[in-house]
């Protein structure tokens, strides 16, 4: 595969995988945080709080993730390196 278009292919699955994150932790706060019949027209204060606190651990969580995925499939490459190696 060419380089460049190698390069935009990784680029268009990375703005997908952060708007499914971004869909997906939307979606899971507003579940956890806002009553289904709204009261108010704005959020409330408890409301915020409880949003800010949702998002920032899914953002933890999903660093966390991304960290350990990245760990593995290093480790994975090891692996096959030192399998390729040792079948010589």
């Amino acid at each position: 595969m060419d380089p460049m278009k190698a390069q935009q292919l990784a680029a268009e699955l990375e703005v997908e995988m952060m708007s499914d994150m971004y869909n997906r932790m939307t979606n899971a706060c507003h579940r956890k945080c806002v009553p289904p019949h709204y009261r108010e027209a704005e959020l409330t204060k408890g409301e915020s709080v409880c949003l800010d606190r949702c998002v920032a651990k899914y953002l933890d969580l999903h660093e966390k993730l991304g960290r350990k995925l990245t760990e593995l499939s290093v480790q994975d490459e090891e692996t096959m390196r030192k399998a390729a190696v040792g079948s010589e």
